[in-house]
């Protein structure tokens, strides 16, 4: 059965890009597939940002436990790093936060011309309680931040700001017709989150999910959901993915702003462990069941929770009645230790490189 698709297919302005029948770089049309790098050569965005990076993966953006450090670390070591733009406490600490990783990897970049080092990233919550948002977005235009990761609604007042200073944004999916809501809203890239990711997450199979949205989109796709190891960022490849998004390895981290009992948790749980809810947050996601039972509650029988709990404003974590609830994907059996991010992302590369020598 066909699917529907959006209006403008990005497939067809590929074939038109590579045939010649299209040229102009400011053509809105084919702004989300084709860019023109700092040498005056067309790529598309995926093999721009590949150029940079060392293995084709992305940090995903984690409440509390992303913070300058772990996003340096994760750049530095050639992989995109992100951070939620309401981690950065009070408001005007976001400035603070988006100089410190800017002019450490400009300086990083300048040292060390030929060195694998990955753009960052800023999450962006686009929702109606989110109060940052116009103040959040203006920072990020005033530094170009070179990625905007959007969530929950669709990303309208992101896309305009981004594409106002030439940056790009990746859209988190659960569905098809999130999909394609995001799409017509112009983003430059889905994240497909899908069974077993950390944190806020769907349901469906990422085999399921992203070969129906492959069926209507050929632009950068990053896949999320239990990925932990090398190999399966080479599967997600295989898939369909361009890039894997990765959260919950980077937990048991040494960079990573979270406590100690939280780290070792991760490092000592597996699948089973991690139970899917909306209590906490109003929206479904994983959490370690260790901590919910530390919390005083069964993890077995949790109640309900509904959209009105839904609250992601400047007073989100003073109102967070959860705060020891410990988001955790399905990927945690695959963690044995903490380690400093350099050393995962080697691990992970080395991962990487075995799997493909396997095939």
């Amino acid at each position: 059965m066909a699917r529907r698709s959006p209006e403008i297919r990005c497939r067809a302005y590929h074939a038109a890009f590579r045939s010649g029948i299209l040229h102009a770089a400011n053509d809105r049309s084919i702004s989300r597939c084709y860019f023109e790098n700092n040498k005056g050569v067309f790529m598309s965005l995926v093999d721009q940002l590949k150029a940079s990076m060392r293995l084709p993966v992305i940090g995903s953006p984690m409440f509390i436990l992303s913070n300058p450090d772990l996003v340096i670390a994760q750049c530095m070591s050639g992989v995109i790093g992100s951070f939620p733009a309401l981690n950065a406490r009070p408001a005007e600490e976001l400035p603070v936060w988006l100089e410190k990783i800017t002019n450490t990897l400009d300086e990083a970049r300048k040292a060390d011309p030929e060195a694998k080092i990955a753009p960052f990233a800023v999450n962006q919550i686009v929702h109606a309680s989110n109060d940052r948002l116009d103040h959040d977005l203006k920072a990020c235009a005033d530094f170009k931040v070179p990625l905007m990761i959007t969530s929950l609604r669709a990303p309208h007042p992101a896309v305009e700001v981004a594409k106002d200073y030439g940056g790009h944004v990746f859209h988190d999916v659960i569905s098809v017709r999130h999909a394609e809501k995001a799409i017509e809203a112009g983003v430059d890239g889905l994240i497909v989150v899908c069974a077993g990711a950390g944190g806020h997450a769907g349901t469906l199979s990422p085999f399921a999910l992203v070969s129906e949205i492959r069926q209507f989109w050929d632009g950068p796709l990053i896949l999320s959901g239990a990925i932990t190891r090398g190999e399966h960022i080479l599967a997600a490849q295989a898939m369909g993915a361009d890039f894997a998004y990765m959260g919950t390895r980077f937990i048991a981290s040494t960079e990573a702003n979270a406590v100690e009992g939280y780290k070792e948790m991760v490092t000592s749980s597996s699948a089973k462990d991690v139970v899917y809810t909306n209590l906490f947050t109003g929206v479904h996601g994983n959490y370690l069941g260790g901590s919910i039972t530390n919390a005083g509650l069964d993890p077995t029988d949790l109640p309900e929770s509904g959209k009105d709990a839904m609250t992601f404003g400047s007073d989100r974590e003073k109102k967070k009645a959860w705060k020891d609830i410990w988001g955790a994907g399905q990927g945690v059996g695959s963690i044995d230790s903490i380690l400093p991010t350099a050393e995962i992302v080697d691990r992970l590369d080395n991962e990487y490189r075995a799997a493909l020598g396997r095939l």
